[in-house]
């Protein structure tokens, strides 16, 4: 892959950097300023852009403006934002088109090798990935004055497992590897979950993604955070071994 890295912490470009070349992939620019790189990405057509949602100018959104600016100049090129904490107000905008060749991790994400090479394998092939932080964020929302329900108090435990895990763009086969069932009952759960919050079902797992994530940010009513799984700690910090 051709990549092109937008961070604002030089230690973290050139962690980054390293990685990504020591898996063979080319780097075909490293900044910290949003202002370079419409003329980079122009140059140089990566398959992937990676960065920091605070970039300089004014360390506050320039990140998304530039990955927005990427989607709309170059159609063919992924993008991977990420920050230090969920940053849920961004998702709107970054979602709001169909999705495809589009990640939002979390920073602590970015120092495991191999999710990180995962996930930019999966945005430069049209998937979508969402750190299920953020979507634990945007679950735990409100908006002011509501008195209505939680939203995702209609599903089941097990639905919210796979609620989850649809967020973070799996497959229903992937589902039900995780939670060691048949496809068959993760079919069936999904469905359920679509029903119950009365979203059309789709056999794309972006258009999945992107249903959980709209209702989520266009409702900003009270819910039931979902339980997210704690995984093995197997980082990897910038190509050397925790």
């Amino acid at each position: 892959m051709r990549l092109v890295i937008a961070e604002g912490s030089a230690v973290l470009r050139a962690g980054l950097a390293h990685v990504l070349g020591e898996r063979g992939h080319q780097l075909a620019g490293a900044v910290h300023d949003a202002r370079v790189l419409p003329a980079l990405l122009a140059t140089h057509r990566p398959d992937v852009l990676v960065a920091n949602v605070r970039l300089a100018p004014t360390w506050t959104d320039e990140g998304v403006g530039a990955a927005l600016d990427a989607r709309r100049r170059h159609p063919g090129t992924g993008v991977l934002l990420f920050s230090a904490s969920p940053e849920p107000q961004h998702v709107a905008r970054l979602f709001a088109g169909d999705g495809a060749g589009v990640g939002y991790l979390i920073q602590d994400r970015m120092t495991d090798a191999e999710e990180l090479l995962d996930t930019l394998g999966h945005v430069a092939t049209g998937g979508t990935v969402v750190d299920p932080r953020v979507v634990g964020s945007l679950a735990a929302g409100t908006a002011s004055g509501s008195d209505q329900e939680g939203v995702l108090d209609v599903l089941s435990e097990r639905e919210l497992e796979v609620l989850s895990l649809m967020a973070q763009g799996r497959t229903n086969s992937a589902i039900a590897d995780r939670l060691i069932v048949s496809q068959g009952t993760v079919e069936k759960r999904v469905a359920s979950v679509f029903e119950k919050l009365h979203i059309p079902g789709s056999p794309s797992d972006n258009r999945r993604v992107l249903a959980v994530l709209r209702y989520l940010t266009e409702r900003r009513i009270p819910v039931r955070p979902a339980r997210f799984e704690r995984r093995p700690d197997r980082r990897r910090v910038l190509g050397r071994a925790a």
